[in-house]
């Protein structure tokens, strides 16, 4: 009673092809895809700009540090 017979699962498939259609379901796995990837890409894009962040706040430290042993 508690599991899916393959009967089950067959009925279930052939009316998702039937509310979707044969060429809706390609479409939307491609969409998923290039969600999926734009994602990934503002990751990577994130990832930067927090290197860059990193970067700037390490110069600045240093340059402030030279500054206070010239004056001294």
């Amino acid at each position: 009673m508690g599991s899916f017979s393959i009967w089950h699962w067959i009925i279930v498939l052939a009316v998702v092809l039937l509310l979707f259609g044969r060429g809706k379901i390609p479409e939307l796995m491609g969409d998923l895809a290039k969600g999926i990837n734009s994602f990934k890409k503002g990751m990577r894009e994130d990832d930067t700009a927090s290197a860059k962040t990193i970067e700037q706040k390490s110069a600045d430290t240093v340059k402030a540090t030279k500054d206070q042993s010239k004056a001294s």
